[in-house]
């Protein structure tokens, strides 16, 4: 009887399939890591060229108004309702004319609050331009922005929304139902190395000097200065003593111009991204929502404590580190490894990485603060 020769077979050993297998997996979990470094590359580019996109806006806004937009610009209380603490019209929206957005920003009836509770008129006439949120704000590798529109914060009971400084968001002229939903955005204006801390609590973040200032160190350097989040404010919160060192106020009109950056356009940061989900207010069209500062680290991580946690929850604490209610939680971050895109006054994006020096950063970060920089600092 004759047998078969091993060349003659036309299947394969189990073992030859296994080896095939293990050949195949291994060659995926080499491939992957270049498959998915690929498409961050090609997010972060994307990100990029929205924020190259933002600083050619303020620089046409600019040249047209002779300033920098404010944080939020208000109405006076006989005029129009986007007044008072929280409900003024962000920088964001001002911009939308000089970025191919003119008809968003006309939709936008400013006699109208767009609070749905004590609104004059029809309080739906702000519904249309409160969902609506372009590409250019959202970072494609934020994978948790909800495409720019994330739940609202009721007051305490979903403690992971997004905050507007309203009693009720706008409401369907569809539906007569009030939305549910806030648009967010991914990119904040820098108010600089202002006080993150607030005005009350001058240096109680870990990374920003006390308050008053003592006699520090030779060389080392003052971080954080009167005025939280850029405003006027003093250690007392009273307006008065505190000095905008970055470019967006925070609630008392401060403004910037190209002629006040004696630091040198180049070497100040006035855009950078944010994340919405570690924050409890990236709101897109209110300015408290709107900015952000360089005395907190490069990504940070402010979700550290349970937005639920008794700590955290509603309490707008200065002094949690890790509670998107907290000071804390105003400071520039991405999902891009190892740091985060900005955009600097000459209208160029560089990313800084999250091991850069506090004191380099801050220096970014003030617009005429008289820092010398050396160029391989970050």
């Amino acid at each position: 009887m004759s047998t078969r020769s091993r060349t003659d077979s036309t299947g394969f050993t189990l073992i030859e399939l296994l080896v095939v297998i293990a050949i195949i997996a291994v060659l995926i979990s080499l491939l992957l890591p270049a498959v998915q470094s690929a498409r961050e590359a090609a997010r972060r580019t994307q990100c990029n060229n929205n924020m190259k996109q933002i600083g050619l806006a303020l620089h046409n806004y600019h040249d047209t108004n002779g300033s920098f937009p404010p944080g939020g610009v208000e109405w006076s209380a006989a005029a129009g309702p986007w007044t008072g603490n929280q409900t003024k019209l962000s920088w964001r929206a001002l911009i939308l004319p000089f970025m191919e957005q003119g008809n968003l920003y006309n939709s936008v009836n400013v006699m109208v609050s767009m609070d749905g509770s004590f609104a004059a008129g029809n309080p739906g006439q702000m519904f249309t331009a409160w969902m609506t949120v372009a590409s250019v704000w959202l970072c494609p590798s934020d994978g948790k922005n909800g495409d720019g529109l994330l739940p609202w914060w009721d007051g305490g009971n979903n403690p992971t929304g997004q905050a507007a400084g309203l009693g009720s968001p706008p409401i369907n002229p569809a539906t007569k139902q009030a939305a549910t939903v806030i648009a967010v955005s991914n990119y904040a204006g820098s108010y600089g190395d202002n006080y993150a801390g607030g005005p009350l609590c001058g240096g109680c973040l870990p990374w920003e000097s006390p308050w008053p200032p003592t006699k520090l160190p030779p060389g080392q350097p003052q971080i954080g200065y009167l005025g939280w989040w850029g405003s006027k404010y003093d250690a007392n919160g009273n307006i008065d003593g505190g000095i905008l060192r970055g470019f967006f106020d925070y609630q008392t009109l401060n403004i910037a111009t190209l002629a006040s950056v004696t630091d040198g356009t180049s070497n100040s940061i006035i855009v950078g991204e944010v994340l919405p989900v570690q924050t409890i207010d990236s709101n897109f069209w209110n300015e408290n929502g709107g900015t952000a500062g360089t005395t907190i680290p490069i990504n940070w991580n402010s979700n550290t404590v349970p937005a639920a946690d008794s700590t955290c929850n509603g309490q707008w604490s200065t002094g949690v580190l890790g509670c998107r209610f907290g000071a804390a939680s105003k400071g520039f971050k991405s999902m891009h490894p190892g740091g985060a895109n900005f955009v600097f006054a000459d209208g160029s994006v560089k990313f800084l990485k999250s091991s850069i020096s506090i004191a380099t950063y801050c220096a970014l970060g003030s617009r005429n603060g008289g820092e010398v920089i050396s160029a391989d600092a970050y």
